[in-house]
Order: C-alpha cells, then sequence, then structure tokens
C-alpha cells in the first residue's frame, strides 16, 4: 500500500520479488547491517587517541591533592584530553551535574537526588594548620580543642560565608570558634597562617599538601567530630558510558595513591 507495489507475487515455484522489490533488495540489506552494527557494537574508547573534554567540579580543598597527579595520568595515558575543573561544593556541584554542565561532581553532599548515580571514595579526617612555632604547639602547651578554639582562625568556605564544614560540626558538641578571616579559596592560607597565629582546620589530604609544599605544622583536631568523606556523583545516562568510565577510574585510582601515601606518612610518624 505505501509503495504502490505487491512487492511479493504467486507463481508455479511459489512467491517471487517484483522488480520493485528487486531493486529495493541490495539497499535494505546494507541498511538493516548498519542498523545491527549500531546496536550490536558498544561505541569504544581508546584514551590514546581520544580527543576533547573531561568536565568536572570540585571543592577547593579536593582540588590541591586531586589535580596535579590526575594531570600527570591524563598526560601520559590520554594526551588528547583536556581538563575543566570548576571550583563548586556542596548543593551547587549536584546543580552542575543535573543540567550538564559537568561529566560528575567530587565533594561531600547532604543529599544525593535519586535520579544521580554516586561512588563513595574515602573519608578523611580533619587537622589543624598552623605556622611553625606556633604558641600552641610549644613544648608543654595542651593541645586540646579549647587550645586551637582559643586562637582567631582562617576559614575558607566556597560559599562565600564565614563558616565551613568545621563548624557545623563543632555545633554538635555545643562548640563555635572564632573567624578572623574568610576567604573562599586556598591560594592564600599557607601565607596567612605564616604570618600569625590563626590556625585553619583542613581535611587530611589538604594538610598533607600544605606540610609539605608550604611547610605549615599540623595536627589531628584534638576532638572526636568524625570523617569528611568525599563521593563522586554523576548523571544516570553516562553510567555506562566508556569515555566516562575511564574518567572514573582514573579519579579513583589516584585516590587509592594519596591513601596509601597518606597512610604510609603518618605510620612513619608513629
Amino acid at each position: 500500500h505505501l509503495l504502490g507495489d505487491d512487492l511479493l507475487v504467486r507463481s508455479p515455484a511459489g512467491y517471487v520479488l517484483t522488480p520493485r522489490a528487486e531493486t529495493m533488495r541490495a539497499p535494505l540489506q546494507e541498511a538493516l547491517l548498519l542498523v545491527n552494527s549500531c546496536i550490536a557494537q558498544e561505541p569504544s574508547f581508546d584514551p590514546i587517541k581520544a580527543a576533547g573534554v573531561f568536565r568536572f567540579s570540585t571543592p577547593d580543598r579536593l582540588s590541591l591533592a586531586l589535580l596535579p597527579p590526575l594531570l600527570e595520568r591524563l598526560q601520559r595515558f590520554a594526551p588528547g584530553m583536556t581538563l575543566q575543573v570548576m571550583t563548586a561544593d556542596r548543593q551547587q556541584g549536584l546543580d552542575l551535574v543535573d543540567v550538564d554542565r559537568i561529566d560528575l561532581a567530587l565533594g561531600w553532599f547532604d543529599e544525593i537526588p535519586s535520579h544521580l548515580q554516586s561512588e563513595y571514595l574515602m573519608d578523611e579526617s580533619l587537622f589543624c594548620g598552623f605556622r611553625p612555632g606556633h604558641p600552641i604547639a610549644r613544648r608543654g602547651a595542651k593541645f586540646s580543642i579549647d587550645a586551637v578554639l582559643s586562637y582567631p582562625h582562617l576559614v575558607v568556605s566556597a560559599t562565600g560565608t564565614r563558616r565551613a564544614i568545621f563548624d557545623d560540626l563543632l555545633l554538635r558538641h555545643g562548640l563555635r570558634r572564632k573567624a578572623l578571616v574568610a576567604v573562599t579559596n586556598f591560594t592564600v592560607v599557607p601565607q596567612l597562617l605564616h604570618q600569625g597565629d590563626m590556625i585553619g582546620v583542613f581535611t587530611q589530604f589538604a594538610a598533607d599538601v600544605f606540610r609539605t609544599s608550604s611547610e605549615l605544622a599540623t595536627r589531628p583536631v584534638p576532638i572526636d567530630v568524625g570523617r569528611i568523606s568525599t563521593t563522586m556523583v554523576w548523571q544516570s545516562r553516562y553510567d555506562r558510558d566508556r569515555r566516562h568510565h575511564w574518567l572514573r577510574q582514573q579519579i579513583k585510582r589516584v585516590y587509592s595513591d594519596l591513601s596509601r601515601r597518606t597512610r604510609g606518612h603518618h605510620a612513619r610518624r608513629a
């Protein structure tokens, strides 16, 4: 009916194709083979040959330790790929994932919507950071939470407020700290801590970076306020995408290496 032709007609030997059907036979076979190949074959991803941009968000505290080794892995295994990293915290990161501005978000999230995929990476303890020779580190000085809170604090908050994760955790113990300076990133943190008696509280990886690259002294927070978890979040439609899966595997590998290195350092100190 659609083609205005019978396509198949009876003959003494059974059904045979009409001339119109014969002309359609070869093009239809090619079309069906193409459809079959699209359905049967998964798109491949070869990192060595790939080109494009990996986009993700992370709070500034994670960028310090994560980006250098991740970039090193990309230059080694996927030299044609580039990174676009946005500084975002909690809800902002989830919003960026939702509108597809990034491939995935890293961070500590209060609640992850059920329509998004996620994978837990690790927990980090909190550490105090301060200049060498700080009064709190003098011989005989008691390193207690009361002593830590008796000094002014440097607060890093991506949201631009004077509060960070540590303040929320302190409130659970009925405690507060005095924020003398609040900044939105870690750029000036070492300089500010070196020039006075302020104390900063950072997650373990960030504190390790400050200890090794900026020669700040670090000590674990002297109160059990829990640990800060890092989770990776992405859209469900990318869950089986090979390119996306490769990126997630690289991030997981970097976290595994960082965790092993940190455990080794603290074991040597012990």
